[in-house]
C-alpha cells in the first residue's frame, strides 16, 4: 500500500482500539485522533484523506473518537464517508447551533455514536441521529440509568474483567482491549497444553528452523488440510503482495525461503485459536506485527523486519495460550532478539513494543515518551500505523 503525504499527521497522535460485540467478534476499529498542540489549527478534510487510505469508501467500518473540538466542528461541516462513524461529546450534541448540521449527517447517511452521558435530555428528532451512546465504565457504574432508547457501547476498557463488566451491565458492544500487560498464570496452575491444530504448526516452524526436507514439512502440513488452505490464503492475498499465484506449500518455499515462510507460520499460530474470546487478541496480535515490520522499514535490514513482525505477533501469544513467555518460547522457535523483547523485556525491539503498548493504550505521554526514546517523529508512526490498519484489513 502506498501511502501519500499528509502534514496533518505529524501534529497528531493516533490511538486505536476494537469495537467488540457480545459475541467477542471485532465489528470496528476506533481511531482515537489526539492532536499533540491544543492550539493548533487542524483541518478536517485532510484528517478525513489521510484516514482514507486505510478505510476507503468500501473499506469497512471504522470509528472516529477525536479530542479536538475545532476539529470536530470541521467533520460536522465536511462529513466523513459512510463507513465512518463519529463520536459526538454530549455537550456539543446538545448544542443547538449543531442541530441542523446533526440532522443533515443523518440524511447523508452518517453513522453517529453519542459520547458521554447528556447533561439535559437530547431532542427526539436529534436523539434518532445517533447509533450508540458510549460511556466510561466509571461513569456507567455511578450511574447505570439508560440513555433515552439508544444500544450502550462501553468504553475505556483495560482487561477480560473490564469487557465482562461492560457487557454485565447490558452494553451491545464495548470499546477497548480485554487484555492488560503479560499473562500471568494463577498459582499452582499446571503447565497447558498447546492445541492440537496448533502444535502443527510449531512442529512446521522448529523444521523450518532446523531446515529440514520440504517433503517432511509437506507431510506435517497434510495432517491438518485447514491449515494448509489458510496459509496458501495467505500468501495469495494483496497484503502479502506476490508476483505470482502461490499453489502448493512446496511452490511457497520456492518463492519464499525459510525466513519469510516462518514469519507466516508465525502468522497462521496466532489467528488459528478456535477459542470465540480470544478474536480481539488475535486482532491485536496481527496488528501489532504489521506495525512493528512497518516502523522497522527505516532500518534497512530484511532480517530485522521479519524478527520485528514475529516479534509483535507473538506478544499476545501468552494471552492465546495462557503460558508466561518463558515458558511458551521453550517450545517455540523464535530469533533471540525476539526472545530478549518477549522473556526479558529488553534487547533493541523492545523500545517498539512500547511505543505499540502506548498508541494501543491511547496515551499521549507514553505515546510522546516512547516516541523519543526512538528518535521518530508523529508524521512517520502515524503513516506506518494507518499502512499497518490497512494491511491487516486486507488480510482479514
Amino acid at each position: 500500500m502506498t501511502t501519500n503525504s499528509h502534514s496533518i499527521l505529524g501534529s497528531l497522535a493516533l490511538g486505536y482500539a476494537p469495537m467488540i460485540d457480545r459475541q467477542r467478534m471485532v465489528t470496528a476499529t476506533r481511531l482515537t485522533v489526539f492532536p499533540l498542540r491544543p492550539d493548533a489549527r487542524l483541518d478536517a478534510g485532510e484528517l478525513l484523506a489521510s484516514v482514507a487510505e486505510a478505510w476507503p469508501a468500501d473499506g469497512g467500518p471504522a470509528v472516529l473518537n477525536v479530542l479536538s473540538e475545532s476539529l470536530l466542528q470541521g467533520l460536522l461541516a465536511s462529513p466523513p464517508s459512510a463507513n465512518l462513524m463519529l463520536e459526538l461529546p454530549a455537550f456539543m450534541a446538545t448544542d443547538p447551533a449543531h442541530a441542523e448540521a446533526l440532522l443533515a449527517l443523518k440524511k447523508n447517511g452518517n453513522t453517529l455514536l453519542l459520547k458521554g452521558r447528556p447533561l439535559h435530555e437530547l431532542a427526539a428528532e436529534l436523539q434518532t441521529c445517533f447509533k450508540y451512546v458510549a460511556l466510561d465504565l466509571e461513569d456507567q457504574r455511578a450511574n447505570p440509568a439508560p440513555v433515552g432508547a439508544l444500544p450502550k457501547l462501553i468504553s475505556g476498557l483495560r482487561g477480560a474483567e473490564d469487557v465482562e463488566a461492560g457487557f454485565a451491565s447490558g452494553a451491545v458492544g464495548v470499546l477497548g482491549w480485554p487484555l492488560d500487560g503479560a499473562y500471568d498464570a494463577p498459582a499452582g496452575t499446571a503447565k497447558a497444553e498447546i492445541q492440537a491444530d496448533l502444535q502443527i504448526i510449531v512442529q512446521l516452524m522448529s523444521q523450518v528452523d532446523q531446515g529440514e526436507d520440504i517433503d517432511k514439512m509437506e507431510a506435517t502440513l497434510k495432517r491438518d488440510p485447514s491449515l494448509a488452505f489458510k496459509l496458501l490464503r495467505y500468501m495469495n492475498s494483496a497484503a502479502f503482495g506476490l508476483p505470482v499465484e502461490v499453489s502448493s506449500f512446496r511452490h511457497a518455499i520456492m518463492l519464499l525461503g525459510f525466513a519469510r515462510l516462518k514469519r507466516w507460520l508465525a502468522l497462521l499460530l496466532t489467528t488459528a485459536s478456535k477459542d470465540h474470546t480470544m478474536r480481539p487478541v488475535m486482532y491485536g496480535a496481527l496488528r501489532r506485527g504489521l506495525l512493528l515490520e512497518e516502523l522497522s522499514k527505516g532500518m534497512g535490514d530484511a532480517e530485522a523486519r521479519d524478527e520485528m513482525f514475529i516479534c509483535g505477533l507473538f506478544s499476545l501469544l501468552d494471552h492465546m495460550l495462557k503460558q508466561p513467555f518463558s515458558r511458551l518460547l521453550q517450545s517455540i522457535p523464535v530469533p533471540e532478539r525476539v526472545r530478549q523483547a518477549l522473556v526479558e523485556q529488553t534487547g533493541p525491539y523492545k523500545p517498539y513494543l512500547d511505543l505499540v503498548q502506548a498508541i494501543e493504550s491511547e496515551s499521549v505521554f507514553d505515546y510522546r515518551h516512547a516516541a523519543e526514546q526512538l528518535m521518530l517523529g508523529a508524521e512517520e508512526i502515524n503513516h506506518a500505523l494507518l499502512r499497518a490498519l490497512a494491511k491487516a484489513r486486507q488480510l482479514e
